[in-house]
């Protein structure tokens, strides 16, 4: 649940700061004339050495002489929304780690640095105020309760949206696996489309064999329990003409199959469903803002274990689409599931279709966890995409998909291996493998999240798992919806 958010027009009033027991002031590059507790920060800036235009590099933290504590920060002018969301996090962290019921936020400047500032300051607080599922025994964590945001400009209906869809990722993708088995995945989902008002589908195992869904099911058949399943979203608001699917991968364990993962790379392998949980929390976002746009979900929900009737090495499976697979390696089953998952939302004719999926360890080896890359079979959409996500704070690095690389998956006994042993460039060789799998030349981009946990924080969020993806996903949709 997200804290609420207060918002005010006029600035903060004396008054109003001599109650605030954690505020945070957002300053402009330019210093302004009036600014409550001016003294405190002239006294701390002396103490530490430091000048007005060193807060644009760290926040300064200090005591108010109600009892209260303050952070004073600067955003200087032409940052980049991740720099923005960057030093904010690190403001805010610092008045949350007291654990307050009540943040205050004052914006100051020109009308339109207020807008900035306010839109971005009130999607950290948010984002970061929330609280992720815990299970100790003891949890002495006090909930932060409301935001007072003052001197605010504009519309904070996004930044809310967002931080709602933000934390709805980063909830479920945090849950342990015990707790997010495919059936009781499946059965939050329903609750969350009966609540936003989403029509709800599924497409389980029995339905998936008779449709021949032969390289989903060659993953999900390893598990005791037959509670794998394709699930459909759909959000359709009257009017909207335009269509668009997003598809998420959604493995709620990875043993890494026969190809058994070892203790340290199989730690943190129930968060391998992240994709599926972003795309789940860009869906809410888009709800939250009414945009005017169709939005199907499709989510490969699964899990790969290791057991006698799990698939092996040298398998050869048909998919959906009637194309046959070698399997090469076992633990290359996130591109598995989302084959069938892509003809699938393919074949209902999307205008452009979007993939999340916490997909190759080669991405993670190419851009770190700093960003995540983006491949996809039409260039003006992987510009565009690159462009938004420096945008929207959540960074993209597109990669090559020219036809020359499908070479490496030619099979000699079936239509494609389903990756090689190699791992060389196997970013770029698991979507050229999935783009065999969609149908009517759909225009596509395949969103590779090595950025969906990163030690310490990343941009906006402090918590290792970032829920990267939602903002970028609801910036994306309003672009394309624009086309």
């Amino acid at each position: 649940m997200l804290p609420t958010l207060v918002s005010n027009k006029a600035p903060l009033t004396e008054k109003e700061s001599g109650k605030a027991t954690h505020l945070l002031f957002v300053l402009p590059a330019r210093r302004p004339d009036a600014l409550p507790f001016a003294a405190t920060l002239e006294v701390a800036l002396k103490r530490r050495k430091e000048k007005y235009d060193d807060l644009a590099k760290t926040p300064l933290c200090a005591d108010l002489p109600n009892g209260g504590l303050g952070v004073w920060v600067v955003l200087k002018d032409k940052l980049s929304a991740f720099e923005r969301h960057t030093i904010l996090r690190k403001a805010v962290v610092e008045l949350l780690n007291e654990q307050p019921e009540q943040l205050t936020i004052a914006v100051a400047g020109s009308k339109s640095e207020r807008e900035i500032a306010a839109r971005a300051a009130a999607y950290v607080a948010l984002v970061n105020g929330a609280q992720l599922p815990q299970r100790k025994k003891k949890d002495a964590r006090r909930a932060l309760k409301k935001i007072a945001l003052f001197g605010a400009e504009g519309d904070l209906a996004l930044p809310q949206a967002l931080a709602e869809g933000n934390t709805l990722t980063r909830s479920l993708t945090t849950l342990p696996p015990n707790e997010l088995t495919p059936e009781k995945y499946r059965e939050r989902i329903a609750v969350l489309a009966k609540e936003n008002g989403w029509k709800h589908e599924e497409y389980d195992m029995k339905k998936l064999r008779k449709l021949g869904a032969g390289a989903f099911i060659a993953v999900a058949q390893g598990s005791a329990q037959d509670d794998a399943a394709i699930v459909r979203l759909t959000y359709a608001p009257k009017k909207a003409k335009q269509k668009f699917a997003l598809v998420g991968k959604g493995i709620c364990f990875d043993t890494g199959g026969h190809n058994l993962k070892p203790a340290r790379y199989m730690h943190g392998m129930h968060e391998d469903m992240n994709g599926s949980a972003v795309a789940l929390g860009i869906l809410l976002a888009a709800t939250r803002l009414n945009l005017p746009l169709n939005i199907e979900v499709w989510l490969a929900i699964a899990q790969n274990h290791l057991s006698p009737n799990a698939y092996k090495q040298n398998d050869v499976v048909t998919a959906l689409n009637g194309t046959t697979v070698e399997i090469i390696h076992t633990d290359a089953e996130g591109r598995m599931v989302l084959a069938d998952t892509l003809t699938l939302a393919s074949r209902a004719k999307p205008d452009v279709m979007l993939d999340f999926a916490t997909l190759t360890g080669s991405m993670v080896t190419a851009v770190g966890t700093r960003c995540s890359g983006v491949i996809g079979n039409r260039p003006e959409l992987l510009q565009q995409a690159v462009e938004t996500g420096r945008q929207s704070g959540e960074r993209l690095c597109a990669f090559p998909f020219d036809e020359d690389y499908e070479s490496d998956l030619d099979s000699k006994i079936a239509d494609i291996k389903q990756c090689t042993l190699d791992g060389e460039a196997d970013h770029i060789l698991a979507a050229r493998f999935l783009a065999k799998f969609i149908e009517h030349d759909t225009p596509w981009l395949h969103v590779d999240l090595a950025a969906s946990n990163h030690k310490g924080g990343l941009g906006a969020v402090a918590s290792d798992t970032t829920g990267f993806g939602v903002a970028l996903g609801i910036a994306l949709l309003q672009k394309f919806g624009k086309m």
